[in-house]
């Protein structure tokens, strides 16, 4: 890290004590930024870096609401407004038991520079809860989502906030979410959520969104190289939306996806995993990795535990969650002969395993930069609802195929300006600060 930002990463860590993701992608971001500081003092002069790594505004509130039981069961609820230099704050909500400030704000801080490269006019936060929708009835996530919304409502707004799903929180969540929001306000707001269902105001593509726009953007890397999937050998953490998807384009363009996981372990399949039998266990059934074995026969092996970067492959792309893949998986996949990874969650790869793909010249991709589709085309959901109008599943697609690959050539780009060649952290990083800050410099000391 450059001597300048030193005092930076300090009194982050001396703020925001305990909050480890959030020390970790901040750090993260430092790193890069000592060209920029050097060739910008500007940014120095006007506190651009240390604002930036001040959220504008947060919340946290408890939801209280009742089970099937009739017992009253608690939790808390989060919105991290950060930046909104851009446009309005866009980030997901998450629901997962392991959701505390730290987490939602290391997702809203990645937020900021993601929402930057898609180039759409967009700020960065994020938001979620502690809430576990996992074994809950409909009625129950219905209770609990109606009295998150009760409180958010208050701070959210298609010029304000647009939250969106992320993990625990798809098409079901975000209904009852719109529903009570437009209950209390008596306003039809499209533009106030993404993630909305097709007859009501959501945009063709959105579901398929993160899977598809890593794949795109790891096309871009091989087609970069004079390569292409076809023939390639891919592993894919997690088997939720974006692995799921992930898996449906990277067969579209040739490639073949072996194996997939979730929490009790992982799927093997040499002939390719099965899209249609996938999404029959994990979004028809919401069952476990292990009944595709069940459904798909003996071409697949599920394994309990492990790790599913002991399948060796060509590319890997970690689509579960943050810092999944650690410095041993990271010398497995290179040892197996791994020539690209690319991050379909957020901050999915530790410190510890980036450098070592580094050191052997593997191909890596940050998050901001590789699964920056779903925030796009949450964007492109709010086009349309401002112009009231619709779009073909065609025409989105298109359109996030474009901004994937803008992305990637600015990375490139961006790279070679800061005497970082073929680097996407360093471009993916630089590119999306800069837009940001000369974004702030523009509006003054706010």
């Amino acid at each position: 890290m450059d001597t300048k930002l030193h005092d930076i990463y300090d009194e982050v860590l001396r703020r925001n004590p305990g909050e480890v993701e959030f020390h970790q992608a901040v750090r993260e971001i430092l790193d890069s930024l000592g060209p920029v500081v050097a060739k910008h003092p500007d940014y120095a002069d006007a506190a651009v870096i240390r604002r930036l790594c001040e959220p504008e505004r947060q919340i946290i509130f408890r939801v209280p609401w009742v089970d099937d039981n009739g017992a009253v069961q608690l939790n808390r609820g989060f919105r991290v407004e950060f930046n909104s230099a851009l446009g309005p704050f866009k980030g997901g909500l998450r629901f997962h038991p392991s959701v505390y400030l730290g987490i939602i704000k290391f997702l809203g801080f990645e937020q900021i520079f993601k929402n930057s490269l898609t180039g759409m006019p967009i700020g960065g936060g994020k938001g979620g809860s502690d809430f576990d929708p996992k074994g809950r009835s409909d009625a129950e996530v219905m209770r609990f989502c109606q009295s998150f919304m009760t409180e958010l409502y208050r701070h959210i707004g298609e010029y304000t906030d647009v939250p969106a799903g992320d993990i625990g929180v798809g098409g079901r969540e975000i209904g009852y979410l719109f529903g009570q929001y437009k209950r209390i306000t008596n306003r039809y707001e499209s533009g106030v959520l993404t993630g909305k269902g097709l007859t009501w105001g959501g945009s063709q593509v959105r579901t398929e969104a993160t899977g598809y726009g890593t794949a795109f953007f790891t096309a871009e890397i091989l087609k970069s190289r004079g390569d292409s999937f076809d023939g390639k050998r891919a592993v894919i953490s997690g088997s939720g939306n974006v692995a799921t998807y992930a898996i449906e384009k990277v067969h579209q363009f040739g490639g073949r996806v072996i194996a997939c996981s979730d929490s009790t372990g992982y799927v093997v399949d040499d002939q390719g995993i099965d899209f249609d039998v996938l999404t029959e266990v994990k979004q028809a059934r919401r069952g476990r990795i292990s009944e595709y074995v069940e459904l798909r026969g003996a071409s697949a092996k599920f394994v309990a535990g492990g790790s599913v970067w002991d399948v060796p492959c060509d590319i890997a792309l970690p689509c579960a969650t943050q810092n999944e893949l650690g410095e041993a998986d990271a010398l497995t996949l290179i040892k197996n002969g791994c020539a690209i990874v690319a991050e379909g969650a957020n901050m999915p790869c530790t410190p510890q395993a980036i450098r070592k793909f580094a050191d052997a010249d593997v191909i890596f991709a940050p998050g901001k930069a590789a699964n920056a589709g779903g925030v796009a085309t949450s964007a492109l959901e709010m086009q349309q609802n401002a112009s009231r109008d619709s779009w073909s599943f065609e025409d989105t697609e298109h359109r996030l195929a474009h901004i994937m690959r803008s992305i990637h050539d600015r990375c490139l780009e961006t790279a070679d300006e800061y005497g970082a060649p073929g680097s996407y952290v360093i471009g993916a990083n630089i590119a999306g600060f800069t837009r940001v800050a000369d974004a702030m410099l523009a509006q003054g000391i706010i």
